[in-house]
């Protein structure tokens, strides 16, 4: 059985990682000081700390259906909150985004009228914080197919956050300010590259030795 799995896992760690890193996580019982904010897909394929080799304590991660950050002002906003918290609290200099290739989100994104009897939760959560990038395609890119739809919707939809991060006044103060570098990535599953937004360009490229940071409106920064 699965749980069975993980509860041996469990026993695995604490005998044997926890135990040769008792001063790391002894350390951690004293608080926090993440560098990253790090937010992504519920995809189970998907693990911030496995591709970014992070150790416990240096990502602040949030992960829902689709990497989606709704919009300042959504009522009870479990996304808003993180992010005010890693910000504010934390003080937290980057922030990425980072979708994810053969995304079941971004998929169900694009039929979306087969969702709203089978999963009317997820259609509700598409529908009112994906739908830009949804119209965005399926209006720019008719002749394409289905799988290039899926790619360019993955791509949209993190660009499509990136925007709705901006509408948080902690990010746009600390924005404004250069205390804060957004960056978008798109994390390839059969790869294991992850490719970033580049805005010079406009397109994603494979994120090699430096970052590609998303454009600052609001201080007119030039993008590397």
């Amino acid at each position: 059985m699965p749980i069975k799995r993980i509860i041996e896992g469990l026993n695995e760690f604490h005998d044997n990682y926890f135990s040769t890193h008792r001063e790391l996580f002894e350390n951690l019982s004293q608080g926090q000081n993440p560098e990253v904010l790090f937010i992504t897909c519920s995809d189970s394929r998907i693990d911030p700390c496995l591709i970014t080799q992070s150790q416990p304590g240096e990502l602040f991660v949030i992960r829902n259906v689709g990497n989606i950050i709704p919009p300042y002002g959504t009522p009870h906003g479990a996304e808003g909150a993180g992010i005010e918290y890693a910000v504010q609290a934390l003080n937290i200099k980057d922030i990425v985004i980072c979708g994810h290739s053969h995304c079941g989100a971004m998929r169900g994104l694009l039929q979306i009228g087969n969702l709203a009897h089978q999963m009317p939760l997820v259609y509700d959560w598409l529908r009112h914080y994906a739908e830009p990038t949804r119209r965005l395609v399926l209006d720019n890119y008719p002749d394409c197919s289905n799988d290039k739809l899926l790619k360019i919707a993955i791509e949209q939809n993190v660009l499509t956050q990136i925007e709705n991060l901006e509408t948080h006044p902690i990010i746009r103060s600390r924005l404004h300010s250069g205390q804060l570098t957004l960056h978008a990535w798109i994390y390839e599953i059969e790869s294991g590259e992850v490719f970033a937004y580049d805005a010079q360009t406009g397109q994603f490229k494979i994120l090699e030795n430096r970052p590609f940071p998303v454009p600052n409106p609001l201080i007119c920064a030039q993008l590397q």
